[in-house]
């Protein structure tokens, strides 16, 4: 891969390398073609398993979920496979699809990365109930983040939509994601300078 075809950061670059594996797996060639976690997750042996299955939830704990507590969880897989090898994932269906597509995202990518699970582990809890120690890689999620978003977004395609002074929601609409997400990846592939001065170089 040309160097130019990759972000200016080592991490950038390790993720970009390890994305771009992803997306050709996936059977894309071209950057700007958008990827489908949906369609994907079947070849990672995960299954995408409809919140409102899940039996065993009290009444209480569903409503938590989907309420009061729907902003502190966006997805998860079981640690143990199903009988017949594939992993159970669940998305939280109060968020839209775009952020589910990169949930589901960082899921694959963990498997693509032969990632070990974290666990939520309860090791002791405070006076107030609170849980203050657990297994849990920062590292491993952030790999698996990072990877997600750049096969979601590649560089190459956006510095070029950068470059031509696209705006972070034009660039959403094409590749299926949240703005959200592509002002992170403009973030931390050091275009933003360039996004900030195109987008006025465009309003003039």
């Amino acid at each position: 891969m040309n160097t130019d075809d990759l972000p200016p950061t080592q991490k950038g670059r390790h993720y970009e390398i390890r994305a771009a594996g992803l997306r050709d797996f996936a059977g894309l060639r071209k950057p700007e073609q958008p990827l489908d976690p949906f369609k994907l997750a079947k070849y990672a042996k995960l299954l995408i398993a409809p919140y409102e299955e899940i039996v065993g939830l009290s009444e209480e704990t569903r409503k938590h979920l989907l309420g009061e507590g729907k902003d502190m969880w966006s997805g998860g897989a079981a640690s143990i496979p199903l009988p017949d090898g594939r992993k159970l994932i669940i998305l939280n269906p109060s968020h839209g699809k775009n952020r589910q597509r990169a949930t589901l995202m960082e899921e694959i990518s963990h498997v693509f990365l032969g990632h070990k699970p974290s666990r939520l582990q309860i090791k002791r809890r405070d006076k107030k109930g609170n849980i203050i120690a657990r297994d849990y890689n920062a590292d491993i999620e952030e790999e698996a983040y990072g990877t997600g978003a750049a096969a979601l977004i590649p560089y190459l395609a956006l510095k070029r939509y950068v470059a031509e002074g696209k705006t972070s929601a034009e660039i959403a609409r094409h590749f299926g994601v949240s703005r959200a997400l592509v002002e992170f990846r403009i973030k931390v592939s050091k275009l933003w300078d360039a996004y900030k001065k195109n987008l006025a170089d465009r309003e003039k």
